[in-house]
């Protein structure tokens, strides 16, 4: 037997699901790559979207759970930055320094309960997992929040501040958004403080 014919026998319950609906579904998760970030990809003019930023969350979160030895679930860990954005299909990116940040969560949270509606989501506990990562206090949780800001930091560090500067955020912005990793994860917090001193000297924050 082979490889395709072991996997197409695998479940019994494959005859009674109709393709058409899986790829609804696949198509549906799709339009995360529509959805435009603040931040530029490095060494483009272009502006990363948020589906590129899940990869990139998910490898650097994996990455930096195997480097450190952090004790904690990584196919949790993976799953929680899968999701994690996927709200914004619905919602569309909300920048870090807008000042409605706040409310983003209901426009997100809506769009999750649409995708977990969806026909051909096998994904039972999509929006259980995804409440995890906007509201949880797991490590691995943890981890993923200090990691999701980390990447547009080094993003702008490597685009002479470009995002910083069309938007005119302040060095006392950037400190405060950053400020809980000094609890979590003090080697990187030492790191993002040096960089914002950086930042600000070359003039890519603004000294306020």
């Amino acid at each position: 037997m082979s490889s395709t014919q072991s996997l197409l026998n695998y479940s019994a319950l494959a005859s009674n699901i109709d393709i058409n609906d899986v790829t609804h579904f696949l198509l549906e998760l799709d339009a995360l790559k529509r959805v435009n970030r603040r931040s530029y990809v490095t060494g483009t003019t272009r502006l990363e979207n948020s589906a590129e930023h899940s990869w990139h969350l998910a490898m650097a979160c994996w990455s930096i759970a195997e480097l450190f030895e952090l004790n904690i679930n990584h196919e949790k860990l993976l799953k929680l930055a899968l999701v994690h954005d996927l709200g914004e299909i619905e919602a569309g990116d909300t920048f870090l320094y807008a000042d409605t940040r706040t409310d983003a969560h209901v426009e997100e949270r809506a769009g999750i309960a649409r995708l977990q509606a969806e026909r051909g989501n096998g994904i039972a506990n999509l929006s259980e997992v995804w409440e995890e990562q906007e509201t949880g206090s797991s490590r691995e949780t943890q981890l993923l929040r200090v990691v999701d800001r980390i990447l547009p930091f080094l993003l702008n560090l490597n685009t002479n501040g470009k995002t910083w500067i069309e938007s005119n955020v302040t060095r006392s912005q950037v400190a405060g958004a950053h400020a809980f990793i000094k609890d979590s994860f003090p080697s990187i917090y030492d790191w993002l403080a040096a960089q914002i001193e950086f930042a600000t000297a070359q003039g890519w924050l603004i000294d306020g």
